[in-house]
């Protein structure tokens, strides 16, 4: 038997001998139609194999009821995390997303935003990357009136939404923290300072090192990304140097994990030869010892924060007016970052 995968409203009506639109009503639940009514056109919709035709729903609504999504990694558990609360946010707002990947390149993070405008997206939750400086393709999606969030890294775009974490201050506690506990020679693994969760984490970094009267040794402030080579290169920069510094502060969480790579294969240990933090938590924590210290950021609320945002926007577009939301941090102690008293270790005095 030859399969008809072009069943349309009309066959179904036709079958029942009712009018299109109110096989239309009853496929939607409207209340004009009875529940009997409804209940035999779902039957009979599902017999013939029928799937809604979206393209010429969203032509007649215009809206295409979906959200475009663009990040710059998933095998990252801060991203994931937030993406599995923006899918999960829609969803519950009959909302379908189109996810894309950025890759850390800003050339593909631009193709991606042209294609998802192609698409008709009704509005964009986009984590730039850490080599975007250009803002074209953002002041394009403004000019054709689509609602922009930016989640986490963002750029200043007249009329977009941004939902950030408290970077400085989390950064700040952090740091407090290790000073309370006895350190001094205090190093920072900072990521790019050209993107806002790398500028406002040095700034805590900064803010902390300032009031405590503690110098901020320039070779122990190193820049270079945000993922685990970072880590893995900037410990060794240090190390090489012959000038290490008791503590270490990571921008985000691979970048510890570099540093953890890093410390192993010179044969030092965490905590007892040199401690560590970072911004940000994952769910591989529990599998590396020592357990990481964290400013934990809550992914949940980003995610489902920069939905009901941008569908506010979508939803009330003429009255409007574009936020920015700055949601707190924790911070999470476990292993490392947690001792009673000063750190001591040979390795940390003026050389190795």
């Amino acid at each position: 038997m030859e399969k008809n995968s072009h069943i349309t409203l009309d066959d179904i009506a036709k079958r029942l001998n009712v009018s299109k639109v109110t096989v239309s009503k009853a496929l939607r639940g409207h209340p004009d139609i009875s529940k009997e009514t409804t209940k035999l056109v779902q039957k009979i919709a599902l017999e013939l194999g029928y799937t809604p035709n979206y393209m010429a729903r969203n032509l007649s609504s215009k809206r295409s009821n979906t959200i475009g999504v663009v990040v710059p990694k998933i095998a990252h558990f801060f991203f994931s995390a937030v993406i599995e609360a923006i899918y999960d946010t829609a969803f519950h707002n009959n909302y379908e997303i189109i996810l894309t990947v950025s890759q850390e390149n800003s050339e593909r993070e631009a193709k991606h935003i042209e294609s998802l405008l192609a698409m008709r997206v009704d509005g964009l939750i986009v984590s730039i990357t850490q080599q975007t400086r250009d803002t074209a393709i953002f002041n394009k999606v403004k000019k054709q009136g689509i609602p922009l969030t930016f989640v986490d890294r963002i750029l200043n775009i007249p009329g977009a939404n941004t939902i950030t974490v408290d970077d400085r201050g989390g950064t700040f506690q952090a740091i407090e923290h290790a000073i309370k506990l006895g350190y001094t020679k205090i190093a920072h693994l900072a990521g790019f300072p050209e993107i806002n969760i790398g500028l406002r984490r040095y700034q805590g970094f900064e803010d902390a090192m300032k009031k405590n009267n503690l110098p901020i040794n320039s070779d122990w402030v190193i820049y270079g990304g945000f993922g685990e080579e970072a880590g893995y290169r900037g410990f060794m920069k240090m190390y090489n140097s012959n000038n290490l510094p008791e503590f270490i502060f990571a921008v985000t969480y691979p970048v510890a994990l570099g540093v953890y790579a890093a410390v192993q294969e010179v044969g030092m240990k965490i905590p007892n030869d040199i401690d560590i933090m970072c911004f940000g938590n994952s769910d591989v924590n529990r599998f590396i010892t020592p357990a990481l210290s964290c400013v934990d950021q809550p992914t949940e609320k980003l995610g489902r924060s920069a939905v009901e945002l941008t569908l506010n926007q979508i939803k009330n577009f003429d009255s409007f007016k574009p936020q920015s939301i700055e949601i707190p941090t924790e911070l999470l102690l476990r292993e490392t970052c947690s001792k009673n008293g000063k750190f001591k270790s040979k390795f940390a005095l003026d050389g190795i």
